[in-house]
């Protein structure tokens, strides 16, 4: 029996209601205020939809769209020509987390500051790395070299524990 075939658009919107997270995430890293985000959360969607023919998946989609969604949100910021202020990473909720233990919500209210001073691209691959993606999913996502994104690692591990400590 052959297999009935998904229209375009509903496995488009079925791969984004999939991974709706990873935009939000995105483009909470990335913006000042809920307009921005939704603004580029917007933006992130459109531009997955543009490239979506050509995904050949080589890679995993998550990949696929954590890559188009960085680099939205990236050139966004780079054409509005402003400084990234961004949401604070307390929007975004971690598991486990209920304020019984103050001394590690102070803890990690401080490291979200830290990575809220983070270079642009710094913040995307901190991203991918708190969320435990290996070196080599990430220099795929950002383009970069392994050995660079191991490079970039040590540094901005160096740089947080130095202002955390």
């Amino acid at each position: 029996m052959k297999q009935s075939i998904m229209p375009k658009e509903d496995h488009f919107i079925k791969i984004i209601r999939e991974h709706q997270a990873l935009i939000f995430k995105v483009s909470a890293m990335y913006t000042n205020d809920t307009h921005d985000q939704k603004d580029l959360y917007q933006e992130i969607v459109f531009q997955l939809w543009k490239s979506f023919d050509s995904f050949g998946q080589q890679s995993k989609i998550s990949t696929w769209m954590y890559r188009v969604a960085l680099n939205t949100a990236i050139k966004q910021l780079k054409s509005k020509k402003r400084q990234p202020r961004v949401t604070s990473l307390e929007a975004i909720e971690l598991p486990g987390i209920d304020g019984a233990n103050n001394l590690m919500e102070d803890r990690l209210k401080r490291l979200h500051r830290e990575i809220e001073r983070l270079g642009v691209l710094e913040r995307g691959i901190i991203l991918l790395a708190l969320e435990g993606r290996k070196y080599e999913e990430i220099a795929e996502i950002t383009g970069l070299s392994v050995s660079n994104v191991g490079t970039r690692m040590a540094r901005i591990r160096t740089k947080l524990k130095s202002e955390l400590t």
